[in-house]
């Protein structure tokens, strides 16, 4: 646990800092996060682009190579667990009505 100082100053323990690889100099970013505070480091190849719509487009990159690799891994799964489909239906089927309308 972490006390604010009297220039409203917090130090980072050492554990946590070691985990995500901060350092002396490196820039962090409080965010509001309802009624929590969210501190997160501002990652150098963000910073390169130089802003935060650039943000969200580095987490978009990241999703997309995610995603590309769960494409790659599909064939595997599916042949583990015997199915040719990943599974028979669809998500709007689990909110299909009986009359067939959907909700």
């Amino acid at each position: 646990m972490s006390k604010v100082t009297s220039k409203l100053q917090v130090t980072i323990p050492k554990s946590v800092a070691k985990i995500h690889g901060i350092v002396p100099g490196s820039e962090i970013v409080f965010e509001s996060a309802g009624d929590s505070i969210r501190v997160r480091q501002v990652r150098e190849d963000t910073v390169a682009y130089g802003g935060e719509s650039t943000e969200t487009e580095f987490r978009l990159k990241l999703f997309e190579e995610a995603t590309a690799r769960q494409e790659k891994r599909r064939p595997v799964q599916l042949e583990h667990f015997g199915a040719s489909e990943p599974r028979g239906w669809t998500r709007d089927d689990l909110y299909r009505r009986v009359d067939g309308s959907t909700g």
